[in-house]
Order: structure tokens, then sequence, then C-alpha cells
């Protein structure tokens, strides 16, 4: 079975193409700059064969409906002969709100249902665009949706809901969603298969730490609290989020420095975080400025550590026992430094850390954790599209039987 990943952003679309009778990737690609001036998109066939071929384009790219044809016409020039090769098209979507906690085969009323779930995320609009013009250009193709969310749904309301007047909930449905849940699934999964167990039968914190930043509190396979909340912005410190902090800040803000709430909502969400701490929101050039002395990037890894290893305390609490904490994403997976500093000091809770194979790069799940330590310390390699394809033939799969 052929399936067809797409995740839509606002002005960009990422696309995957996997075999997945032995799961290998046939294509891959970026389009960028949608909408903009100049557009760019980038497909490499065949990227885990001996002769990975790669083609970058630059031309303007008015609109989604575009940057598809583009995909298409990339995935016809010797990846595939028809758009009919193509079995499904698994789609991320960034928000299902409570409506949906599980993967759905896409038809009208899941398009609208997840239309009437923008309000909770105006800015990954564009994920529907994806699927409706999916639905036209592919015609009998299915089509299914994998939500962020769903994986988070699992919380029981004591961890979701926020100390605020009921109504909201009730009105606004204002509460704790969590994001990055795919990540969390396939890594919590992963782990467990490492550990010679189900995911039923482990306990696990895993650190989905990248530009954005999540942790989830994960009890015998289900997801029992996350620290984004109603937005991504909510939780861990990021490359150009906050996270949390108080929120008397904003309305102190409005007042003192006379900035409307969108100002201050694109203050929190993009001058933020490491870069707003340090100017720089990229954790390899926090290091190298922290090389040459500089305080602020110093002091921009430590908060940024210092969350992270907070949030593993108060999990800790919450599951009881823990039988792995899980680093994954761009930092957590490549960032030896910053998993020491997480892990400093926490050896009085079972955590201990072997420094030799921290500092080892391999591919694949690696253990870094000191012998004989009561929690193990895991680096499992996130892949949000091949679970996404997953959780696609599962659903095309259980519609045709």
């Amino acid at each position: 079975m052929k399936i067809l990943v797409i995740n839509c952003g606002s002005s960009s679309l990422k696309y995957q193409l996997r075999d997945m009778n032995n799961e290998t990737v046939m294509a891959t690609g970026l389009v960028e700059r949608i909408g903009g001036e100049i557009g760019r998109i980038a497909h490499t066939s065949r990227p885990d064969g001996d002769s990975p071929a790669k083609r970058v384009d630059e031309l303007p790219i008015a609109d989604h409906t575009e940057a598809l044809k583009l995909m298409t016409d990339r995935l016809l020039d010797g990846v595939i002969d028809s758009l009919g090769e193509i079995d499904a098209i698994g789609h991320r979507v960034v928000q299902g709100g409570e409506s949906f906690s599980h993967p759905v085969l896409v038809d009208d009323a899941v398009v609208e249902t997840i239309r009437a779930n923008i309000p909770l995320a105006p800015l990954h609009e564009s994920n529907t665009i994806g699927i409706e013009q999916a639905r036209k250009l592919f015609g009998d193709v299915p089509n299914v949706t994998v939500f962020d969310t769903e994986f988070h749904l699992t919380m029981p309301p004591h961890a979701y809901m926020y100390p605020l007047p009921m109504e909201l909930y009730d009105d606004l449905k204002i509460r704790k969603y969590g994001f990055h849940g795919t990540s969390h699934k396939f890594v919590s999964r992963a782990a467990a298969e490492h550990l010679g167990k189900k995911p039923e039968e482990v306990n696990l914190i895993t650190l989905h730490l990248g530009n954005g930043c999540s942790m989830d509190a994960v009890e015998k396979g289900k997801c029992v609290d996350t620290t984004m909340g109603l937005t991504p912005l909510a939780g861990l410190m990021m490359g150009s989020r906050c996270g949390d902090i108080d929120p008397a800040i904003v309305p102190f803000l409005a007042k003192n420095k006379s900035l409307s709430l969108d100002e201050i909502d694109a203050l929190m969400n993009h001058q933020s975080g490491l870069l707003g701490i340090c100017g720089m929101n990229d954790m390899r050039d926090v290091h190298q400025a922290r090389e040459q002395g500089d305080e602020n990037a110093q002091l921009a890894f430590e908060m940024f550590a210092y969350r992270a290893k907070k949030t593993v305390g108060s999990f800790l609490a919450v599951l009881g026992t823990v039988d792995a904490l899980v680093f994954t994403a761009g930092v957590g997976e490549n960032d030896d430094h910053l998993r020491a500093k997480v892990c400093e000091g926490l050896a009085p809770l079972g955590i201990h850390i072997d420094t030799e194979k921290n500092a080892v790069r391999e591919p694949g799940i690696r253990e870094i954790h000191a012998a004989g330590s009561p929690v193990k310390i895991l680096i499992v390699p996130t892949n949000e599209e091949l679970e996404i394809a997953r959780s696609t033939m599962a659903v095309v799969n259980e519609a045709a039987a």
C-alpha cells in the first residue's frame, strides 16, 4: 500500500510518500513561502536509497492548490507512474478539539467538524485547505485525518481543566489540549517495544524538545498530562515561545507598553523563548555563543534545561513510578549538553545518566542511562510521518474489512 502523508501549514506544505509494504520512503518534499513573491519546492526521490535524487526549484506559488499540483508533478516525475498508485492520503491536523479521539476517514461531516474547531487554532486553518484540495485532486482516493491532539484526550479532567469560570469551558471549550501528540504517541510506543514490553505495561516521560517543545506523562500507554495547553504557547520554554508565564503579564504589558493583544500574542509566540533571552532560537548557535562567553546565551540554556528538569520532577510525582525518560525531536535527539543538564541532580529520583553514552551519536534508539539506573534514559528518534502513515493504513484497512 502506498500512502501519501500531507502536512499543510499556513505558508508551507510538507509531504512524504511511503510504501507501507516495507515502510520505506519513496519521496519527500517541502513547499515553502506559499503566497509569497517567490516560493520554493525541495523534492527528494528515494531519500533512503543508495542514490537519492534531490531537486530544488524557486518559482511563484500562489496558493495551496498550486503547491499540491507541484507536489503531484514531482511525484509523477520518476517516483510513480500515475496518481492511481496512491492508495490513501494521511493528513496531519493540529487541532481536533474534543471531537476526535482517533484518526478518522474523511467525509463532508468530518471536514465541517474540523472547520468548527478552527477558532481553537486559527493559525492552522490551512489544514482544512489541504484536505479539501486533496479530495478534489485525488478523486476517490480515501483521505484520513490524524490529529495532534488525539493522544492527549485520555487526560483526566483534573489534568486538562483550567481553574477558570466553568462557563468558559462550557461555551468556548477552553481547556488543555496538548500538541505534538503524533510524536509522543510514536516515541512512547517505540520506547515500550525497545524495552520489550507492551505500551500498557510501561510508564514514561516523553520529552519532545525542538524549536517547539512539549512533554508528556504517559501512564500504561496513555497520556495523563502534557505541558502544552489550549495552544502550543503553553508549557516549556521554546525557540521563540515563552511557555508558561504569569498571566497577569498580559494586562501589565498592555498598560505599561501600550501593546495591543495581537502585539502581545506576537511577542510571546515569536519574540520570546531562547530568542528573547539571547537573540538566537537555534540551540546550536546558543552553544557556540556560550563557549565564547555570552552570558545571555548561558542564561537561556540554563532556563531551557531548568524548565524541562522541573517538569520531569512534576511528572514523576504524577506517575509515581517511571520506567524511562524518552528524549526526542531535534534538540532532544542531538544535544548531549542539554540532556545532561536536564538530568543533572536527579540521581535521588532514580535518574542516572551515563556521560560517555550520552556523548555518542548513533542512529536509532539509544540507551544513555548508567548501569543500574532505576529509571532508564532513552533517545528515540521521532517519525511523525510514519505514525500518520501507519494510522492511515489502519483506518483504510478497517473501513475495507
